[in-house]
């Protein structure tokens, strides 16, 4: 993507609200630190949270939506572009849509002192405007395969909304909602990370030696990845019965580690940033089989959540803003020590809080609060790495 905008020539605005990536692969970062640490000092008992869902609602509704997808924000206003040849989002655009992003998360902080219909109107305000956004930019140039994440991101906004319906008093659906956004989060990344991870790791492997051997691709299984994990989303945002949802989504964990055996992820371990990939997918993996078969009466369901929601959304965010980062800054796409600390964290911190689930007898305590703190400073790493880059002039080609 060329760069549109001069730093000289934007009157005065910063330069992080020049590009999509770089305002909201901050407020990724940042927001990852300060609810997880608000959350832990939940959870370790040294304060109540004093907002008006309940402390464990508050904490997963914040972590899909609002740091998944700002996350989710930043790569589409950055490849969408790239994929259809528009013109990038303007940074007034940029500027109102990190303000949505941040009204929702104002307003839901303080939802306590706010009417619960205010808190809905604020909220739900930012998907609208991005998908907005894309569809003037995927039609361009429109491809079914780009068009479908139109409507991933209305699924995720009906989960939302039924998040909202019931803090209004008017349905019995937070439950639901949060688990159909995060379901959807992981449909995103078996869409997206099972497009990025094997084309990232065949151009490292071939840069390394080009007569390796590269992944393959088996078209058949690929769309039946994709068709499940989106199903999986459907059925959970809908309520599906336990029986139905659990058993497509083991099927879609199975079918991932299927797609995923034929990345050649065990090359690629002398390369952080792209073995993380392979990690994160593999994480997705087992989150789908954990989650699927705890709806079949089979484990932890929270087990398995967060090993979707630490490990694979995580891991993938944390993966692809990092790369994204740097190649769009025309920097070197290699990971420094702080990036490949955190590549490291952020699996163990999903390891300790899948084990605090599963055997809350022995871990719950030292499981939950010991992952937040890994994830914690996996991001602040991140941040630290990447806030530079963020807040300067790319240093020269880009790259991705």
């Amino acid at each position: 993507m060329t760069a549109v905008f001069n730093e000289k020539t934007t009157s005065g605005r910063s330069i992080i609200l020049q590009e999509g990536w770089r305002v909201f692969f901050m407020a990724a970062g940042l927001y990852a630190v300060v609810a997880l640490g608000v959350w832990l000092v939940w959870a370790s008992g040294l304060a109540d949270l004093p907002f008006a869902p309940g402390p464990i609602a508050w904490h997963a509704h914040e972590m899909v939506f609002g740091f998944a997808f700002a996350a989710i924000a930043g790569f589409f206003l950055t490849a969408v572009p790239n994929w259809t040849g528009a013109q990038p989002a303007s940074p007034r655009l940029i500027t109102v849509l990190a303000g949505l992003w941040l009204a929702g998360r104002v307003a839901v902080w303080f939802a306590m002192v706010l009417p619960a219909w205010l808190v809905a109107l604020v909220d739900l305000a930012f998907l609208p405007v991005l998908a907005a956004t894309m569809l003037g930019q995927l039609m361009v140039r429109p491809k079914p395969q780009n068009l479908m994440f139109l409507g991933v991101l209305t699924l995720a906004w009906l989960a939302d909304l039924l998040v909202h319906l019931d803090w209004m008093g008017l349905a019995g659906t937070e439950s639901q909602g949060i688990r159909g956004g995060l379901l959807t989060v992981c449909a995103m990344i078996a869409v997206l990370g099972g497009r990025v991870t094997p084309a990232f790791t065949r151009n490292a492997l071939l840069r390394a030696n080009p007569g390796a051997a590269v992944p393959v691709s088996r078209p058949r299984i690929d769309m039946a990845g994709i068709v499940l994990a989106l199903l999986t989303a459907l059925l959970a945002t809908l309520g599906a019965p336990d029986a139905l949802t659990g058993s497509v989504a083991v099927a879609a964990g199975l079918v991932a580690l299927l797609r995923l055996s034929g990345w050649r992820g065990f090359d690629t371990l002398r390369d952080p940033i792209v073995w993380t990939m392979h990690a994160s997918y593999l994480f997705l993996a087992l989150g789908l089989l954990g989650w699927g078969l705890s709806l079949l009466g089979q484990g932890s369901e929270i087990a398995g959540l967060h090993l979707l929601g630490v490990g694979a959304v995580g891991g993938m965010t944390l993966s692809i803003m990092s790369r994204a980062s740097l190649g769009h800054s025309g920097r070197p796409i290699v990971a420094t020590a702080p990036l490949i600390w955190g590549y490291v964290l952020l699996p163990v911190a999903a390891g300790l809080r899948w084990a605090a689930s599963s055997w809350p007898e022995m871990f719950h305590f030292i499981g939950t609060v010991g992952a937040g703190a890994l994830w914690i400073a996996a991001f602040a790493l991140f941040v630290v790495a990447l806030w530079p880059v963020w807040t300067t002039p790319r240093g020269g080609k880009e790259a991705i």
